[in-house]
């Protein structure tokens, strides 16, 4: 493969995988027989991600929290799956969607149109040839990162996600619409609950996970509960989170350690977040369903704190900077507390300019206002 015969010539020393689609191909395995240092779980572990039933049956048969749900490859199946659930329901391509697989129906014949969309429309080909039917649970979602040798393991801070299009949480799922660090909410729990006896069944399994090991948790009235799991950095979480981390060793080094199959041995890690980060994503014309490529981008100056990221962009025959992809731009602002990043990155957020651009101004306002809730130290309390 030419990625291999690349990093062969220059005599790579590390390589760290992004995209999912990669890891489900299969690069990890191709590197590591050559002896080249790569950053990833194999094919088969990356399963965790690439297959949801099969993360499914890895947390039911390990203990994990998860919601209750059925996996089928028929119509008939699926619809009485959703019958027994009830609404609002979820339904959800087994295989990688691009973040668009997921869909909260909150009606029974929302959730018979999904089905249908899937199992016979071909919406997402292969990938939604088999459904999952999934309980709905309520709560506020939490993203929780671990980097892994398989064995060990090395949380990074939690962040919050925002998958709707729309402010308010409204709107369809996207592939994230912006994210927020530091997390006020509780989960610590999730390293013993979740991380700990998954890596467990992956090694049970034959299919010992390393790399990053990525958690979207729900934190429910009955306690914490996985949504799903990644098995790559996230986007746009890594944005909100690389600004503000300070992690010892780097987590260059940490990487180092698993790609190389040194592991993470007794290594002293702790990570600090001395400011709050706050992720815009701007999205095109049309994204989720149908984006607009072709649009033109004017990119202002950033100061210090602030950091414009790209995606879907592109240079046409003329030179001029376009939109190429349905999340174009991400741009991130670091601020002493939550409040002044998020005014930050969203007056960033507006400076940028291109026809059709859709963003949310809302990114960390719950936490904010948990923030304005929660007593000063010293005050009075009940």
């Amino acid at each position: 493969p030419p990625l291999l015969a690349l990093a062969l010539d220059r005599a790579v020393k590390l390589t760290i995988v992004g995209p999912e689609s990669a890891l489900e191909c299969g690069i990890v395995d191709r590197f590591r027989e050559a002896g080249v240092p790569i950053f990833g779980p194999t094919k088969a572990a990356a399963e965790i991600e690439t297959s949801k039933s099969f993360a499914k049956r890895l947390m039911t048969d390990a203990g994990v929290p998860t919601a209750l749900a059925e996996m089928h490859t028929t119509v008939a199946g699926a619809r009485a799956a959703v019958t027994r659930f009830g609404a609002p329901v979820v339904v959800k391509a087994s295989g990688l969607a691009a973040g668009k697989g997921v869909i909260v129906c909150d009606t029974i014949a929302e959730a018979h149109s999904a089905i249908a969309d899937m199992l016979e429309g071909n919406r997402f080909g292969t990938a939604g040839a088999e459904v999952l039917v999934e309980e709905f649970m309520e709560g506020e979602e939490v993203s929780m990162f671990a980097i892994t040798d398989g064995h060990r393991f090395v949380l990074l801070p939690g962040l919050q996600d925002h998958k709707r299009l729309l402010d308010g949480d409204g709107g369809p799922n996207t592939g994230g619409m912006g994210a927020y660090t530091p997390v006020s909410l509780e989960f610590s729990s999730a390293a013993l609950e979740v991380i700990t006896p998954v890596l467990a069944a992956m090694v049970a399994a034959g299919r010992p996970f390393t790399g990053l090991l990525y958690a979207g948790l729900m934190l429910t009235a009955h306690g914490i509960r996985v949504v799903e799991f990644n098995c790559r950095f996230g986007d746009p979480e890594t944005q909100a989170l690389m600004p503000v981390l300070e992690l010892r060793p780097s987590l260059l080094e940490l990487m180092r350690r698993v790609a190389t199959g040194e592991g993470l041995g007794d290594v002293a890690t702790f990570a600090v977040e001395s400011q709050a980060c706050v992720t815009t994503v701007l999205a095109a014309a049309g994204y989720p369903d149908a984006p607009r490529s072709g649009d033109a981008i004017a990119i202002p100056a950033t100061e210090s704190g602030e950091f414009v990221f790209h995606a879907g962009t592109a240079r046409d025959g003329t030179g001029r900077l376009v939109t190429a992809g349905g999340r174009v731009l991400t741009v991130s602002a670091v601020g002493r507390d939550l409040a002044e990043a998020q005014r930050r990155s969203r007056a960033l957020a507006e400076r940028v300019q291109f026809d059709g651009k859709q963003h949310r101004t809302d990114i960390g306002a719950r936490e904010i206002a948990r923030s304005v809730a929660r007593p000063s130290a010293g005050a009075p309390r009940d």
